[in-house]
């Protein structure tokens, strides 16, 4: 869940008896309700209907975004907005009648039992949030079968790739279970972003009727009306005018000049001065830029500024480090010592293993000037959030942990005392099923995913010690520290050459602990709307599996139906299906698997030094936090976020300057302009925006694909055709060393 702002309207003002119960923490007492009516519908019609829907649209829209140039990813938030008039119209119009079904006794159903509520609208988000991978877009392993089918050429059986999707999900909901106590009961674990969701719910529902009064225009027909004009809007740069989609004025200013073109380019270059005007480019790697909170932008354009405009151009023409010039400024791919694109099927032997003769024929891998500084900054955002978190939040930690041991039970956790509990078991079985299913895909079919059985049991217990740390500095400071990094780096040390088994290694230990804290802070928002904790288990379950096995359907049709997809080298020049999110997952299993980072990183390699970053990043926070200490009274010190401005552009690649230009820009305007001097405006329409422009614009790209893609209808003129328009700052892509020879570069 997004870490957002917004205002809510107060809790009622509560009883003397209840003071001493209330949440110790202010934000929440100020955000969730102290009251509870056990007595609403939650596993209703009208939930099952919606819930499924939203679970099964997310699945496939997210999926099958992931391929395009510019993936969109639609999250709960949009379920959450658009939901609320379906579930309104339904509960006008569904019939009231009551039933009884055969085999339970006495109990009466009925499709409409009252007004659509709070608890249902929680639990058909949850189950979009599900759909949506819990903020990931897709199914994380969906990318290990993208590169052996799209990549690497090879084959992986349909039922090992669901096994694999599976279990990898529903690890992470084995760890949530078993650390509920310690991180969702406890006052003192708060999970700030569940806040964001609480106060957009109480918004959409106490609000609605008390502000439709005053004779304004409600959500619902501002949500229709924004999304018909997203809807049609995206017709333009999605068809009829593509060059919308990336407006590089430099280049058009100088179309024979690499330099301005590496300057202008907002795709393969620094993007000085590119925008965009397509929807799904703002908003395809970073998210809505609408439900992010203005300082969080204004931390990421300090950190895109630095690295992007500082670091990069002294790298490159300053130091010419790494001979950067002999490549290009920007881009995820591997290149060869001379220049030209590293060819990765020369260096695989038929076992799928690297192919050591022919990686030393061939010679090292060498890459672009940013995706070197991207590994770098990498290895001191890992480094750095550790130190930050254990200097600024450390001692909070302790003392909430502590005082959750041994504190008495807060209102809330009182209140949820009136619903059934998920019996312990439950978890212990769901656990120890994964583990088992897991270790048989390992040792049964190993040769789809390469991994030992040892490799399971190591990526787990990786999961087991991290996910409890990590979940408590998730739940008490909001930050999450990505470990994803050190995952690859120790399977490639102990087991290299085996680029599927490190992928697959740190799927089942960083992204299972990743999946926990998800699911922990799905239960925290459940256990904040006292939503029954039954219920939120099998909605989260059930909404995994069918998200799982949805990602996997839509991946394997288009692997199969789409030619040449994810090989921008052979697919026309204006196709979307270039899989920029696979380019880069690609690569990291070359590095880090195939190559191992011995021979990358290692003293075999080009890129030892890069090592000293992890030092650097973990002395950066003590340097602030000495500094904070020295001058107390200046509280912009405190402010300086090291992990945040490192982690800047952790998004780029694939992400480029064209996304970071356009996100910043849009962000600034409603979250900082908007928000400060129509603020009403704002908290009334502003996520309503997010979500019609999120979902008129997915609508429009699925039907134009349907349409038109399918049947390769294009248009053929400058505004649609980069064959016509040279606008595209092909040049730079090129190198500028002397003598380097690139086909369609020139030779300097």
């Amino acid at each position: 869940m997004g870490s957002v702002e917004i205002e809510a309207p107060p809790p009622p003002p509560p009883t003397i008896d209840e003071e001493d119960e209330l949440s110790p923490v202010e934000q929440v007492r100020l955000t969730v309700l102290n009251t509870d009516d056990p007595s609403l519908p939650v596993w209703t019609f009208r939930m099952w209907c919606l819930g499924l829907l939203s679970c099964a649209l997310l699945s496939f829209i997210n999926q099958f975004f992931s391929y395009q140039k510019e993936p969109l990813v639609m999250t709960q938030i949009t379920i959450q907005v658009a939901t609320l008039p379906i579930g309104r119209f339904m509960a006008s119009t569904l019939p009231t009648t009551k039933f009884r079904i055969p085999g339970l006794g006495s109990r009466e159903f009925s499709l409409n039992p009252g007004p659509f509520n709070m608890k249902e609208h929680v639990l058909i988000t949850i189950f979009a949030n599900a759909g949506s991978a819990f903020g990931n877009g897709s199914a994380y392993a969906v990318g290990i079968v993208n590169i052996i089918k799209a990549f690497y050429f090879k084959n992986i059986s349909f039922f090992s790739a669901w096994i694999l999707i599976i279990t990898t999900q529903v690890l992470g909901y084995g760890w949530a279970g078993l650390l509920r106590k310690y991180v969702v009961e406890p006052a003192h674990m708060w999970w700030p972003s569940t806040l964001v969701q609480i106060s957009l719910f109480r918004t959409l529902h106490e609000n609605e009727e008390m502000e439709d009064a005053k004779h304004r225009l409600s959500r619902v027909k501002f949500f229709v009306i924004a999304l018909v004009c997203s809807f049609s809007w995206k017709l333009f740069p999605g068809y009829l005018f593509q060059i919308l989609q990336n407006i590089a004025w430099v280049c058009w200013a100088y179309p024979k000049s690499v330099t301005a073109q590496q300057l202008g380019s907002g795709l393969s270059g620094l993007g000085l001065g590119a925008i965009t005007l397509d929807w799904t480019a703002v908003a395809s790697f970073l998210f809505s830029p609408l439900i992010c909170p203005f300082f969080a932008i204004a931390n990421v354009f300090v950190g895109y500024v630095l690295i992007m405009y500082l670091v990069t151009p002294m790298a490159y023409w300053g130091l010419n480090l790494y001979n950067a010039t002999t490549f290009p400024i920007f881009s995820s791919d591997l290149y060869t010592a001379q220049g030209p694109e590293y060819n990765v099927s020369l260096i695989v032997n038929e076992k799928f293993e690297l192919d050591l003769a022919a990686y030393k024929n061939h010679g090292r891998i060498h890459l672009s000037t940013f995706f070197a500084v991207t590994y770098g900054i990498g290895f001191a955002t890992i480094a750095s959030t550790l130190t930050h978190v254990a200097l600024f939040y450390g001692r909070e930690i302790l003392d909430r942990y502590q005082a959750s041991s041994k504190g008495k039970q807060d209102i809330h956790t009182r209140l949820m005392k009136n619903y059934k509990d998920i019996p312990s078991w439950w978890f212990y079985v769901l656990l120890a099923v994964t583990i088992a299913i897991s270790l048989a895909l390992c040792i049964f079919l190993k040769k789809d995913v390469q991994m030992p059985w040892w490799g399971l049991i190591f990526a787990a217990a990786l999961a087991f010690i991290f996910t409890l740390p990590v979940s408590i500095i998730t739940a008490t400071t909001n930050q999450t520290p990505g470990l994803n990094i050190i995952t690859e780096y120790i399977m490639g040390m102990i087991y290299p050459g085996k680029p599927i088994a490190n992928v697959c290694f740190k799927t089942y230990g960083y992204m299972s602990m990743t999946q926990a804290i998800s699911f922990l802070s799905d239960f925290k928002l459940g256990h904040y709307m006292k939503i029954p904790p039954r219920s939120m288990f099998l909605v989260q379950f059930l909404g995994t599996i069918i998200a799982g096995t949805i990602n996997l359907i839509v991946a394997w049709w288009l692997l199969s139906s789409v030619e040449n997809i994810c090989q921008p080298n052979f697919l026309p020049q204006n196709s979307l299906w270039t899989c920029p999110n696979d380019r880069v997952f690609f690569d990291a299993s070359v590095i880090w698997g195939l190559v191992s980072p011995m021979r990358i990183f290692g003293s075999e390699g080009n890129y030892s030094a890069l090592n000293w970053f992890f030092l650097g990043g973990l002395i950066g926070p003590f340097v602030v936090w000495l500094l904070h200490k020295a001058f107390p009274n200046q509280s912009w010190i405190r402010l300086i976020n090291l992990p945040v401005l490192l982690g800047a552009t952790a998004s780029m690649p694939p992400a480029t300057a064209l996304n970071y230009n356009s996100w910043i820009l849009v962000g600034t305007i409603f979250n900082l302009f908007v928000y400060r001097y129509r603020k009403k405006w704002w908290q009334r329409y502003n996520y309503i925006l997010s979500a019609a422009l999120d979902a008129g614009t997915a609508f429009m790209a699925v039907l134009i694909y349907v349409s038109l893609g399918m049947e390769n209808v294009n248009l053929n003129w400058w505004g649609s055709n980069p064959d016509i328009d040279p606008e595209h700052c092909e040049l730079a892509k090129c190198p500028t060393a002397k003598g380097i020879s690139v086909d369609g570069c020139p030779i300097f």
